[in-house]
């Protein structure tokens, strides 16, 4: 009875920690996920400032995985290169590993003040962003709070004759504990939970330093699976970060245990706390994968390349419009949600690549958008012909909604792609064309818009599917956030006229028509949200003050 209880509360506390991690991911999210994904987007110029977005995104995210995914999808996009993606996963392990350590520092009485804290600060904030930061601080207390009961659970083991003889097992047979981890890892898709609960039973007294050393590596290795699993659906090219991170931390491994007998000796010849080693070990590990792996990521990079190669291009015509659905309006109507969702992928590739442009000052990342927009023409038309053929057999009003929200949709992205090609690329080829340079202030403010805009553009294709009111709401309040943004930009960009700067005199028509265009282009994008939002009576007509 009992070790039953023991073991009951060995997996709440393991719960409750991984619940906090769940509650900083999402707050963090909420606060800062726009700025952490153009950070992390616009932050892999440089090796060193790859290095740093990854480790900078993981601290707040609280996640590798997280950090993982976020980067293949940058890669998938084209907007990080490979190499680049490799070096910020190296940042994101030593992240990780850093948020362990300070979490064993021993401020799990900070617990009680940070879940105060952020209750109150969620209660009292009326935007998204405050109410993630609140959510946020009540997952670091939890995760606190998690590991003194950790602690606690983990005391009366020391006198448990199971688990001695379980340890002394893998004890002898450190490959087996490596794997073991691992699983571990895997299962609970955290690594930092496996590490913080190796150091609950390395401050119970009942591991030995050879034995913790190969537990850490599993759970290093553990780790890297769950990303690999996830874009295993994905496009090569995402599918090579996470293959390559996964391969990196599994060379380290294989490296590195054969060592852990020599280090563990050494180890014990330093005055490093006991309580704390899984931790030192844990960071020691990956600083010094990070260091040796590094120069390296080209290579690896290269043979990721060869190992998964690019795919076939994909056809050009609908793939999702079944004639023989016709007669079954719920699966036309996903087929043609499916279709439509292309369409959306196919705008933002022809949103990323004038950013490129704009970027590096290179008309080749343009050379594919006269392309890109003939197919969304094509298929916005067959998605078009395919819904009135399905309305000539009648819909009940459900399914009649549906498909004009499907059309209007679809109308939208491919007003968005003419915006796109007939007037912002054009915008950006005059740019490089005449070797234009804009002022910092201008430069900065066009790129934060560029990736709002194209964030707003992923928000709006989640919408479409899920139809969620909150996010739709969301959506419409960024906007707002938008039109103001816009406004300042031209607000500064005039001063700076005024002031007689140069350099914005050579760019004012350029600054403003580009704002101009992805401000058209979020209107659009936001039009996603309109009936969703009206069905809910959250719409008004207008936004016009009633007279007093």
């Amino acid at each position: 009875m009992e070790s039953t209880i023991v073991m009951i509360n060995l997996f709440g506390a393991v719960a409750l920690l991984l619940f906090g991690l769940s509650q900083v991911k999402e707050g963090a999210t909420r606060a800062f996920g726009i700025r952490l994904r153009t950070g992390l987007a616009q932050g892999t110029s440089g090796q060193a400032r790859s290095f740093l977005a990854g480790f900078v995104a993981t601290i707040a995210l609280q996640s590798s995985t997280a950090t993982a995914l976020m980067i293949a999808s940058f890669v998938e996009k084209g907007l990080v290169r490979a190499r680049m993606a490799q070096i910020v996963l190296l940042g994101a392990n030593v992240g990780t590993a850093v948020t362990a350590w300070i979490v064993a520092t021993g401020v799990d009485w900070l617990s009680p003040l940070l879940i105060l804290g952020g209750v109150m600060l969620y209660r009292a904030g009326r935007s998204s962003a405050k109410q993630g930061a609140g959510t946020a601080l009540v997952g670091i207390g939890l995760m606190l709070l998690s590991l003194h009961l950790l602690g606690l659970a983990t005391e009366p083991m020391r006198q448990s004759p199971a688990l001695a003889a379980f340890l002394s097992m893998l004890d002898t047979a450190w490959p087996v504990a490596l794997l073991f981890a691992a699983a571990m890892a895997f299962i609970s898709s955290s690594s930092l939970a496996v590490v913080v609960l190796i150091l609950s039973l390395s401050a119970a007294g009942i591991l030995s330093s050879g034995l913790t050393i190969a537990l850490v590596l599993g759970a290093n290795l553990g780790g890297a699976i769950p990303p690999f699993i996830a874009t295993l659906s994905a496009s090569a090219s995402a599918r090579r970060v996470t293959a390559g991170n996964l391969a990196v931390r599994a060379i380290g491994c294989a490296i590195a245990l054969p060592l852990a007998a020599p280090v563990a000796e050494f180890l014990q010849t330093l005055s490093l706390s006991p309580a704390k080693l899984p931790v030192d070990i844990h960071l020691l590990f990956n600083i010094a994968l990070a260091i040796a792996a590094w120069p390296f990521s080209s290579l690896l990079s290269g043979a990721m390349l060869r190992l998964i190669p690019d795919e076939p291009r994909a056809e050009t015509g609908p793939l999702y419009l079944d004639d023989r659905a016709l007669t079954t309006p719920v699966i036309a109507l996903s087929g043609a949600t499916r279709e439509v969702l292309r369409v959306g992928d196919l705008i933002e590739r022809m949103l990323i690549a004038p950013m490129n442009a704009f970027h590096h000052n290179d008309l080749k990342e343009l050379r594919d958008v006269a392309a890109l927009e003939k197919q969304v023409d094509v298929l916005q038309q067959e998605v078009k012909l395919y819904l009135s053929r399905l309305g000539r057999s009648g819909l009940n009003d459900e399914h009649g909604r549906r498909s004009i929200v499907i059309i209007d949709y679809a109308i939208n992205l491919e007003h968005m792609g003419d915006i796109i090609e007939k007037s912002l690329t054009e915008q950006v080829k005059k740019k490089i064309d005449n070797g234009l340079k804009f002022s910092e202030e201008g430069y900065q403010e066009l790129t934060t818009l560029f990736n709002l805009t194209i964030d707003n553009l992923r928000i709006a294709q989640t919408i479409f599917v899920t139809r969620d009111a909150d996010l739709a709401r969301h959506l419409m309040e960024v906007k707002v956030d938008v039109r103001h943004m816009e406004k300042r930009s031209s607000e500064r960009h005039l001063e700076r006229l005024r002031d007689g700067r140069a350099d914005s005199l050579q760019t004012s028509s350029l600054h403003l028509d580009i704002l101009r265009d992805l401000k058209r282009i979020n209107a659009h994008i936001v039009s996603v949200a309109h009936p969703i939002l009206d069905e809910n009576g959250l719409l008004t007509e207008s936004r016009l003050r009633l007279p007093r």
